[in-house]
């Protein structure tokens, strides 16, 4: 699994950084960092919850269609 942040729709809320330090992180104005390039199995269930609430959809899962 492998996650992608729209930088413009992002202004800092911080729900994916606090539902999934583990996946998530901030900047220096408070916006969204992916920690992980590629998200192991075991931290997939927090990075859902990051893109799940995050109130301006600026966080995508990116499907690798190989």
């Amino acid at each position: 699994m492998k996650l992608r942040v729209d930088r413009d729709k992002c202004v800092g809320h911080g729900r994916c950084y606090a539902l999934a330090s583990d996946v998530f992180g901030e900047d220096e104005c408070g916006h969204c960092l992916i920690t992980c390039e590629v998200i192991p199995p075991a931290l997939e269930q927090q990075a859902r919850a990051g893109v799940d609430n995050c109130p301006e959809q600026a966080i995508e899962i990116v499907v690798d269609v190989a």
